[in-house]
């Protein structure tokens, strides 16, 4: 662990932060190597992408589902709401999740193509930046630096079950400003909105909605970036009006009709992939412009999303 890493997350996070993340990833990390194989993600059981990979290969479907990774999507969502403050009308944020960098070049060669013209008023990461969700991270931090080098500010993000904190000061340096159970305000005019962010509830499991709401009014329009969507319940109930989070891939692997083959999350299909509504709260859950595990899609196609606010 570098000294100088654990001062700042200490100095940017406070040391309890700070240790409680460092000390569950560094459990999380002997499970992987032998201890544990039941709080395993996929990708990380050694033989699984492997299997994967040959299986496809023996069908003659592999490299099909690599140049499916490529294709990535723009889709666009207009989302109504009543509270939403008049200069705000219109306020469109670019969305991109589950991008594992280091594990899909030409996906973000691509990437970088589709998102250099583009207009919008603020861009949000949703975690997952790396491939596997242990050692090293330098290829990771370079790959997000050269996506971040073609995006408009301002930037937030969160960081994802793939995601180790220590990558949080490389991540701020390049100008993405991380939300870790923290709110910021988005200012118009006179006017203004609250983004919060809540670190990886899925995997690590340090998510506070309670802490992260905590700056924000009672009846203020109100946003919650998540990496995982299956903290809907939590979120609608906190008086979020929008949910915006990754982290299914909507399945990666489908049959026909984008019908996941399996789902990692736990939360009703309809809100595995695309926009939903639950109570009064909207959600997006992205399908990510990354691949996970083995880097193929097929019946998934990866996407970006331009999310439209509107009043009314």
């Amino acid at each position: 662990m570098d000294e100088d890493v654990l001062r700042k997350l200490a100095e940017r996070l406070g040391p309890l932060h700070a240790k409680q993340r460092l000390g569950i990833e560094t459990d999380s990390e002997a499970q992987i190597f032998g201890q544990s194989l039941f709080l395993l993600h996929i990708g990380n059981w050694y033989p699984v992408p492997s299997v994967i990979r040959n299986t496809l290969k023996l069908t003659g479907l592999y490299w099909r589902g690599r140049r499916n990774t490529e294709s990535i999507l723009i889709k666009r969502n207009d989302v109504m709401f009543k509270n939403l403050p008049p200069l705000f009308d219109g306020f469109t944020i670019l969305h991109i999740s589950d991008m594992h960098v280091d594990m899909n070049e030409g996906a973000m060669r691509r990437l970088i193509e589709l998102i250099g013209g583009m207009r919008y008023d603020l861009c949000v990461l949703t975690g997952d930046y790396r491939g596997k969700s242990f050692g090293p991270f330098a290829a990771t931090l370079e790959g997000v630096a050269r996506v971040r080098a073609h995006l408009k500010e301002p930037v937030y993000g969160v960081l994802g079950d793939h995601d180790t904190i220590q990558m949080v000061p490389g991540l701020e340096a390049m100008g993405i400003r991380m939300l870790l159970n923290e709110c910021a305000i988005i200012v118009r005019g006179d006017q203004q909105i609250y983004l919060a962010g809540i670190d990886d509830a899925r995997h690590y499991r340090v998510d506070n909605i309670e802490k992260a709401a905590l700056q924000i009014p009672h009846g203020e329009f109100s946003i919650l970036l998540s990496h995982t969507p299956e903290v809907y319940r939590q979120a609608a109930h906190a008086d979020f009006n929008l949910l915006l989070s990754g982290h299914t891939h909507g399945g990666q692997i489908c049959l026909p009709g984008s019908i996941p083959i399996i789902l990692e999350a736990v939360l009703p299909r309809r809100m595995g992939a695309g926009a939903w509504q639950y109570h009064g709260m909207s959600g997006y859950t992205s399908v990510g412009a990354g691949s996970s595990v083995v880097p193929v899609r097929f019946n998934c196609s990866p996407e970006i999303t331009l999310h439209c606010l509107r009043r009314g």
